[in-house]
């Protein structure tokens, strides 16, 4: 495959996997408000749903995916755990944020994906993409409100959450390069690191337990009852737009570059607010609809970056 088609096909998978994921800060929304689920709880039942939904996958249609050397255990399970703690702040931030504040604040990973792309990897950054980089920067910053100082007054915790989304998820990024240099498959990577995020969720839960709210053990892992809406919705949030949106983004590194992938789905927060205002009655203000265009620009810009 020429240098052309394969960008041409990393760009085309990473977007695709970021309309896949512009859902799930939709549903992880509403099934706080409808239904108050606890964000650990909801974070376990999520990742468990996604690896059960993956495994009967692979089992039907390519159970050599199933094969994972020893060698990298060691790996897949930082692997996971990476992606339990981003899932939990994640599921946190939306909850504390709403589902376009949270989607939006998620994309401070670029500035953090590139930095750490610099040392790891010694990635070169053109101009256009430096620019690109800082106007998604910029437009975080709008959306989020941080320019004022009493917003970190306000929701201290949700701009902690939003940010360490970020963070993790630029770690997640560059765990996602390595998988890919190292030989293993996009498809094994997503189900082991997914099985391996469930059981740190799990212990997640029991230390919350125990050690913040004195609650028995688990008391709150059937949280949704007999409530069949609630269970099909976070069974369809795993499988469909958390699958979908975390396949296809893990299979775009293959064709791009961390910092690239990680830019291009900062596209996301336009389809979530999208979704946000006709499903959940969400808007963004003036300024942080001009922040979501910021982002928005950046995505564009980069474009040109990799000609």
């Amino acid at each position: 495959m020429n240098p052309s088609s394969r960008l041409s096909r990393g760009y085309i998978i990473a977007l695709s996997a970021t309309l896949s994921w512009s859902f799930t800060g939709i549903i992880i929304s509403y099934l706080g408000r409808e239904y108050s689920l606890p964000s650990l709880v909801l974070a376990f039942w999520r990742d468990l749903f996604l690896s059960f939904g993956m495994a009967i996958g692979l089992l039907v249609f390519s159970r050599a995916r199933f094969h994972l050397d020893r060698a990298h255990w060691g790996f897949m399970l930082l692997y996971g755990f990476t992606l339990a703690i981003f899932n939990s702040m994640w599921t946190f931030s939306v909850q504390y944020n709403g589902a376009a504040v949270a989607t939006v604040m998620a994309f401070s990973s670029p500035a953090m994906t590139a930095i750490l792309s610099r040392i790891v990897y010694g990635e070169q950054f053109s101009r256009l993409k430096i620019i690109s980089i800082l106007l998604s920067l910029a437009g975080i910053v709008f959306v989020a409100g941080a320019y004022d100082p009493s917003t970190w007054n306000l929701n201290p915790l949700g701009i902690t959450f939003g940010l360490l989304s970020g963070l993790m998820f630029a770690i997640y990024n560059l765990e996602g390069k390595h998988a890919s240099d190292t030989q293993i498959d996009s498809w094994t990577a997503l189900l082991y690191s997914f099985a391996c995020a469930t059981l740190f969720l799990l212990f997640f839960n029991l230390g919350n337990d125990l050690l913040l709210t004195g609650k028995a053990p688990f008391s709150d892992m059937l949280w949704l009852g007999d409530s069949f809406t609630g269970w099909g919705l976070l069974f369809f949030l795993g499988v469909a737009p958390t699958l979908g949106g975390f396949g296809l983004y893990t299979l775009s590194i293959r064709y791009l570059s961390p910092t690239t992938a990680n830019l291009i789905a900062t596209l996301e927060p336009a389809f979530t607010t999208v979704w946000a205002y006709f499903l959940l009655s969400e808007t963004l203000t003036g300024t942080q609809f001009l922040g979501g265009s910021l982002v928005f620009m950046g995505v564009i810009l980069l474009r040109f970056t990799d000609q």
